[in-house]
């Protein structure tokens, strides 16, 4: 499976919407890299391009919400976390198993691009809207 960024993950707002562009682009470089190579060190310089974007982004969304006083950031940030802990149980996978496994790739399909789909369609586009609400009441 490979990730797709489609309508359905357009939230709106254009920063977020390119930054969601590459990380799918980075998911996808790591799934290539697990098709190409069975190299541990291949992967795992993926997985730190793909982790290292990630934290990125999700500096770049959090100070977003913080900008726009959104009241879910608390939740929003729990849900990164999330994701940060999943990139650690791939660390420990691509270590134990000696390099990209068919389960790693599962563990990539599951835990990384289901998560961030359903972020992307759930928490970020509920920011997104709070900030168009918001500057929208402000032109009345």
């Amino acid at each position: 499976m490979r990730a797709e960024f489609d309508e359905s993950l357009v939230t709106g707002n254009e920063m977020i919407d390119a930054q969601h562009k590459e990380l799918i682009d980075k998911i996808n470089k790591l799934l290539d890299s697990c098709e190409t190579s069975k190299d541990k060190v291949v992967a795992v310089k993926t997985l730190d391009y793909l982790a290292d974007y990630t934290e990125f982004h999700f500096g770049e969304e959090e100070k977003l919400q913080e900008s726009i006083n959104y009241p879910g950031i608390a939740e929003h940030k729990k849900e990164h976390d999330k994701l940060r802990q999943v990139v650690k149980d791939l660390y420990n996978m691509l270590e134990e198993e000696e390099g990209p496994s068919d389960a790693f790739v599962e563990q990539v399909n599951k835990n990384v691009i289901e998560w961030l789909y359903r972020h992307i369609k759930g928490f970020d586009r509920s920011v997104a809207e709070y900030k168009f609400m918001n500057s929208s009441s402000e032109r009345l």
